[in-house]
């Protein structure tokens, strides 16, 4: 009789530690990724590029037919913090357009892939930014087959990098 008690105790014993463990699990990934140092001081870098708290923020970088699409928008009302970002993604456009892409380097603390064949081809890249109800999306055109590759390792970076969702669209 002496075996089960002490496997009931071991089990009632051992239900409030996995309980434990559920609700530490449970937390959500926004949670896990604050305490992430490198991804933390990634994010101050970018809020300090930007403007805007990238936690608060819904980044997206989507890889087109033509190029591609950086995308970010509050993830709730704030005039003040959409009127920051539409004015980051224009200067983010007029700096790509020359082939600047300290920006990125300056919030990744290293040159993103992609970024010299943008910079070498990029008189056949186009920067569109566009305004979006709580941001703006910033529009990257192109036919150069070249550009296009480097675009999408640019993009795919970003995605990595940002913990950020995007995709492959087809444009017609």
């Amino acid at each position: 009789m002496r075996p089960v008690i002490t496997v009931i105790l071991f089990v009632i014993l051992a239900l409030p530690v996995r309980g434990s463990a559920q609700s530490h699990d449970a937390h959500d990934h926004s949670s896990a990724t604050r305490k992430d140092s490198a991804f933390g001081a990634m994010q101050a870098r970018g809020k300090q590029a930007m403007g805007v708290d990238q936690y608060t923020s819904v980044h997206r970088f989507d890889d087109l037919e033509d190029g591609g699409r950086i995308e970010l928008q509050r993830d709730r009302d704030d005039v003040e913090g959409v009127a920051a970002i539409r004015v980051h993604l224009r200067a983010i456009a007029r700096a790509f357009a020359v082939g600047d892409f300290s920006t990125p380097a300056t919030v990744h603390l290293e040159s993103v892939p992609g970024s010299a064949t943008m910079r070498a081809r990029r008189r056949a890249i186009r920067y569109e930014p566009v305004d979006l109800p709580r941001g703006a999306a910033l529009r990257i055109h192109t036919r150069d087959r070249e550009a296009i590759a480097a675009v999408h390792q640019f993009l795919a970076y970003q995605r990595r990098e940002h913990r950020a969702a995007g995709a492959t669209v087809k444009v017609h």
